[in-house]
């Protein structure tokens, strides 16, 4: 018995009008690619890129542009050898924010749809229990752009996002727009109820998620996918979203923001 994009994947209906829910089957064909555990990390790789490209095109779509003359040229052998019409150009200024170390993955898929974005990495690290740490923020004091496009492939209890959404508020962007190829239904409606301004595009959604903090089915553990270091894991340390490293002490910048306040913030919505 088969089954079409909308039977699998009908969750638009259930939250707000700012989180987009992919119903396209080749999508859906690609994120089975990458849940199997026969997926080498070279295939990872390229279909996280592409299911990247193709999920940004979707979130993309209201960026704004502005009118510019364009000249077609039908070569010296045509009747109208030039030929002026209106043009369109983007105007936004649009700022990549890959969460790391997964958020790496999708990097270049959006670069290769918006080559001119600025690319500010945020990296961040989580242990079960506790809020999320930053432990790396590349951005600038000043904000100058428009439009900040968080990469993240999998939302689980969507602390790590809703913190990175808090520091990316903070640092004054006006538009946040967060892209991920798989999220929980609990992680997305607790981004709704914190953020209910910020803009979420997703491939799919998964019901399951334990109370450590794992997406099932899920994809794995993204960042050792990406990067061939399944073999590397700890014992206990088994979800995408809590990779530990050994935090570095570091003056904190004036736009980071407490990880903890943004934890904060998210309980406070889930209770009302």
């Amino acid at each position: 018995m088969s089954n079409t994009a909308a039977d699998n994947n009908n969750n638009n209906d259930v939250f707000g009008p700012n989180i987009h829910i992919s119903s396209h089957p080749v999508l859906f064909h690609k994120i089975s690619i990458l849940r199997s555990a026969t997926t080498t990390a070279g295939t990872f790789r390229s279909v996280l890129r592409e299911l990247t490209y193709h999920l940004g095109y979707e979130a993309t779509k209201d960026l704004k542009t502005k009118t510019v003359p364009v000249t077609v040229s039908f070569g010296k052998e045509s009747e109208e050898e030039h030929v002026d019409c209106d043009g369109y150009k983007l105007v936004d200024r649009v700022s990549l924010i890959p969460i790391l170390r997964s958020g790496l993955g999708m990097m270049d898929g959006m670069l290769e749809l918006l080559p001119t974005s600025a690319v500010y990495h945020i990296g961040m690290y989580r242990i079960p229990g506790h809020a999320p740490v930053q432990y790396f923020n590349r951005l600038p004091r000043k904000c100058e752009s428009d439009v900040a496009i968080v990469l993240d492939p999998v939302i689980a209890s969507s602390a790590t996002s809703t913190a990175v959404i808090g520091m990316l508020k903070k640092w004054g962007v006006p538009k946040i727009h967060l892209v991920s190829v798989l999220a929980s239904h609990e992680g997305l409606s607790m981004i709704q109820a914190a953020h209910p301004d910020v803009y979420v595009t997703v491939g799919m959604v998964d019901h399951g998620l334990t109370s450590t903090g794992i997406v099932l089915p899920g994809l794995g553990d993204c960042g050792d996918r990406l990067f061939g270091t399944q073999h590397m894991l700890q014992e206990g340390d088994e979800n995408g979203d809590n990779d530990l490293v050994v935090p570095l002490e570091k003056r904190k910048r004036s736009n980071s923001v407490d990880a903890s306040e943004a934890m904060k913030k998210m309980k406070d919505a889930q209770g009302h």
